[in-house]
C-alpha cells in the first residue's frame, strides 16, 4: 500500500541488527564447518550407513506425515471453505487448535491415551505412531493454507465452469489445478517442519536425524560431528524451500481474513449430515481425545499431584511469560519493518531471508548461536535470555511478516494516494491510517509469536541459560523421571497457563485496537 512508508533508516537498522544477530551465527556455523579442517576431515569417515540409513529414515517418516497432513488438510480445507455447513467457525477454530499448542503438549497427551487404553505406549513410541501424532500436529497447517487457497479462487471462472461443466469437473478441472501450487507447498513447508521436529520424536522415543544432533551435541559433547550432520539437514531444506521460494516468499496463505473475497461455496445437498458427522469425528479424535485422556490422567493422581506440578512449574512461569511477551514485540517489529519496507520498495530479499532462518530446524539454529555467541566479548547474550530472544526472532518473524504483509496488500494504493494529496505526511499517513488498519493482524501475529515463543523447545533447550527456568524445557526435564500422573499434571499446568494468557489478551485486545483504530 503506496510508496515511501517507512524512513529507509528504520528498515537498515533493522535489517543490519538481524543480519548480525541471526545470520552471521548461521554463516558462521556453516563455514568453519565446511572449511575448518579441524573440524570436518576427522568426523567425514563417522558419517557412514548409520547416519545415512538414519536421514534416510527421517526423510521418509517427513514424507509420510507431509503427504498424510496435506491429503487430510485439503479435505477438510474444502469442506470448510467451499461447502454450506453449519458450525463451520466452530470447526474451523477447533481444528485449528494444534496449531497453537506446542507439539510436545500433543506427544504427550498421546502417550497418555495409549497407556490408558492399552496400558502402555509401546504402540506410540514407533515409526508409525510419530507419523500418526506429527500428521495430527500438521495437517491444522495444511488446512489453513489450501483453504485460503480455495477461497481465492476466482468466483467468476468458478460460475463459468459449473455453468458448462457442472460441479463436480469444475472441482476436479479447474479449482484442483488452480491450486497445485498451494499443496505442493503445503507439502515442502510440512516435510520440513516434519523433519526438523525434535520434541515429538524426543518424548515418544523415536530416534530420527534431529534427535541424533541433539545427542552428538549435548550428550557425547562430539559438537564437530553434529554440526556435520546438521549441514546435511540444512542443505536438504534449503534445497527443497528453493524450490517454493517464489510462492513462500508471496503466497498469502497465512492471513486475517481476505477482504473483499467472496468465495462461491457449494451446497452439501443430502451429504450434510454425512459432511458434519465426519468433521466432528476428526474433531473429536484428533483434538478433544487427547486432552480428555491428559485431564483424565491428571486427575488419577488426586488434587496433590496437580499441586506439585503447580509449585514445580511456579519459577518458571513469570520468566517464561515475560521472555516470550518480549519475543512475541521484537518478532512482530521485525515483521512490520520488513513489511513495511517491501511494500514500499518491491524489494523480497529480507522476506527471503526470514524464509530461509524460518525453515532452518530449531537444533540446528540453536547450534548455530551457541557456537557463535560463546566467546568473552558475548557474554552478556550468551549467558542471560538475549539469545534465547534471539532464537525466538530467527524462528518466527516470517510468521509476523506474512501477517501483517497480506493485510498490508489488502488495501488499495489509491487510499495512500488520496491521504498523501491531502497533504497528509508520511509518518502521519503510516500511524494515523496504516496502523490503525492492519491492526487486528498486528495483534494477530503478536499472539501468535507469543503462543509459539512460550512453548517453543527445540531452540530453548539448546540456548537457554545454566540455572535458569523455562517452562517448556523445566517440562521436558521433569518428565524423564516423573510418573505418568505427574506428567500430565505438567503439561496440563503449561497447557492452560497458554489458554488463560490468550484469553487475557484477547480480552485486553477488543478495547485497545477500538480505540486505537477509532480513537
Amino acid at each position: 500500500m503506496g510508496r515511501k512508508l517507512i524512513k529507509q533508516p528504520v528498515y537498515s537498522l533493522v535489517f543490519a541488527l538481524f543480519l548480525f544477530f541471526v545470520v552471521l551465527p548461521v554463516a558462521y556455523t556453516l563455514f568453519i564447518t565446511l572449511f575448518s579442517g579441524n573440524e570436518l576431515l576427522p568426523n567425514l569417515s563417522k558419517i557412514g550407513t548409520d547416519t545415512a540409513g538414519l536421514l534416510l529414515k527421517s526423510i521418509l517418516i517427513a514424507g509420510a506425515v507431509a503427504l498424510l497432513s496435506t491429503a487430510l488438510g485439503t479435505f477438510l480445507g474444502f469442506i470448510l471453505y467451499k461447502i454450506r455447513i453449519r458450525r463451520r467457525n466452530f470447526f474451523l477454530i477447533g481444528f485449528l487448535l494444534p496449531l497453537f499448542i506446542s507439539p510436545y503438549i500433543l506427544a504427550v497427551a498421546w502417550k497418555d491415551f495409549f497407556f490408558t487404553v492399552a496400558g502402555s505406549t509401546n504402540g506410540l513410541s514407533s515409526i508409525a505412531g510419530l507419523i500418526y501424532v506429527m500428521t495430527t500436529v500438521f495437517t491444522p497447517l495444511a488446512m489453513l493454507i489450501t483453504g485460503h487457497a480455495f477461497s481465492s479462487v476466482d468466483a467468476h471462472l468458478e460460475e463459468a465452469g459449473r455453468l458448462i461443466a457442472g460441479t463436480r469437473r469444475t472441482v476436479t478441472g479447474i479449482i484442483l489445478p488452480l491450486v497445485k501450487p498451494a499443496l505442493f507447498s503445503s507439502f515442502v513447508l510440512i516435510f520440513i517442519f516434519s523433519i526438523s521436529e525434535f520434541s515429538v520424536p524426543a518424548i515418544l522415543n523415536v530416534r530420527v536425524f534431529s534427535t541424533e544432533i541433539f545427542t552428538q551435541f549435548s550428550a557425547f559433547y562430539n559438537h564437530a560431528l553434529a554440526m556435520l550432520q546438521s549441514l546435511l539437514l540444512v542443505v536438504l531444506c534449503l534445497l527443497l524451500l528453493m524450490q517454493e521460494r517464489k510462492y513462500l516468499s508471496d503466497a498469502p496463505f497465512i492471513s486475517i481474513g481476505v477482504k473483499g473475497s467472496h468465495p462461491v461455496r457449494y451446497s452439501p445437498g443430502q451429504n450434510r449430515k454425512t459432511l458434519s458427522a465426519t468433521l466432528f469425528i476428526w474433531l473429536f479424535v484428533t483434538v478433544a481425545l487427547p486432552f480428555l485422556m491428559l485431564i483424565i490422567r491428571s486427575a488419577s493422581g488426586g488434587a496433590e499431584t496437580f499441586l506439585r506440578a503447580v509449585a514445580l512449574l511456579r519459577p518458571a512461569i513469570v520468566p517464561s511469560v515475560l521472555l516470550a511477551f518480549a519475543g512475541a514485540w521484537i518478532i512482530v517489529i521485525t515483521g512490520l519493518a520488513v513489511t513495511l519496507h517491501s511494500s514500499n520498495s518491491g524489494s523480497r530479499i529480507f522476506i527471503l531471508i526470514l524464509l530461509i532462518t524460518f525453515a532452518i530446524p530449531s537444533v540446528i539454529l540453536g547450534i548455530s548461536l551457541i557456537k557463535f555467541y560463546n566467546r568473552p566479548a558475548l557474554d552478556l547474550i550468551y549467558s542471560g535470555f538475549g539469545i534465547i530472544l534471539i532464537g525466538y526472532t530467527a524462528k518466527f518473524s516470517f510468521i509476523s511478516a506474512k501477517l501483517t504483509g497480506n493485510a498490508i496488500h489488502q488495501f488499495p494504493p489509491s487510499l495512500d494516494e488520496a491521504a498523501r494529496l491531502a497533504g497528509i505526511g508520511k509518518f502521519k499517513r503510516v500511524t494515523r491510517i496504516l496502523l490503525p488498519l492492519i491492526s487486528p493482524s498486528i495483534f494477530a501475529a503478536f499472539l501468535i509469536a507469543f503462543i509459539f515463543s512460550i512453548g517453543e523447545l527445540g531452540i530453548t533447550i539448546m540456548v537457554y541459560p545454566p540455572g535458569s527456568d523455562i517452562l517448556p524445557v523445566k517440562v521436558y526435564t521433569l518428565m524423564a523421571n516423573a510418573p505418568p500422573a505427574l506428567t500430565a499434571s505438567l503439561t496440563l499446568v503449561v497447557l492452560l497457563i497458554t489458554l488463560i494468557l490468550v484469553w487475557i489478551f484477547y480480552l485486553l485486545s477488543g478495547p485497545v485496537l477500538k480505540k486505537y483504530r477509532y480513537g
